[in-house]
């Protein structure tokens, strides 16, 4: 199955060099589940773009520094293909900026939260069990699009998980990074952008066991069930 991934920001210069760009970094969490998949990796950020949704046999957009609601020349063309997408009952999982746009794109809203920032290991009330992913953001969905169904969520970000019908899964969380990434994020990104205590409390918790491998193992699942139907 080939997997195209949407690649809508670029991870820090300081991490990328261990790390790689957030296309080998989903590359990496999707692996070793027992399915066989190829993956694509286009910038649409920097406007390469695929030839169509026809491309891939499913998708992935990732995680971004821009807002969904921001002027970019490459989003209306990016929303363009997620609706393309989503008519044509290809899977489709959406990562934090992934999750807003594919909301967005469908008729849904994504505002800054007057909440603030979630950031590092967070709890999620998902369906029957509590899940914890690393956060990273502060807008959110805020108004679901038509058929958009809750999955998980807190009382922080109750739109943290949704679903459209079989084919489309988004999550605000990043399942794809580790704490140790978070770690760098902060160090990178987060001072002068974030509130100092915020980002010191999220330090404290990067010992914290996160579930990301157990949502890694859904995600593929989704894929190739979604894939196969």
């Amino acid at each position: 199955m080939k997997i195209g991934i949407l690649i809508t920001g670029h991870a820090p210069d300081a991490l990328i060099g261990k790390t790689g760009d957030y296309d080998k970094i989903f590359a990496r969490l999707l692996s070793g589940h027992g399915h066989d998949f190829d993956f694509a990796a286009y910038a649409v950020v920097d406007n390469e773009f695929p030839d169509g949704a026809e491309d891939c046999d499913g998708w992935l957009l990732t995680g971004s520094k821009h807002g969904a609601y921001e002027d970019h020349d490459w989003i209306p063309p990016l929303e363009q293909l997620i609706r393309d997408i989503h008519a044509r009952g290809l899977p489709m999982i959406g990562v934090c900026f992934g999750h807003q746009i594919i909301a967005q794109a469908l008729g849904g809203k994504v505002e800054k939260f007057s909440g603030g920032w979630a950031i590092g290991p967070t709890e999620y009330d998902y369906g029957d069990r509590q899940m914890t992913m690393n956060a990273w953001h502060q807008d959110q969905v805020t108004e679901l699009p038509d058929g958009a169904k809750v999955l998980a969520g807190n009382d922080f970000c109750k739109n943290a998980v949704l679903a459209y019908g079989d084919t489309t899964w988004t999550v605000q969380p990043h399942p794809e990074f580790d704490n140790g990434f978070v770690d760098g994020l902060i160090k990178a990104r987060g001072r002068g952008l974030v509130p100092d205590t915020i980002l010191n409390a999220a330090e404290t918790r990067l010992a914290d066991t996160i579930d990301s491998p157990q949502i890694a193992r859904e995600m593929a699942v989704f894929f190739a069930k979604a894939g196969a139907a």
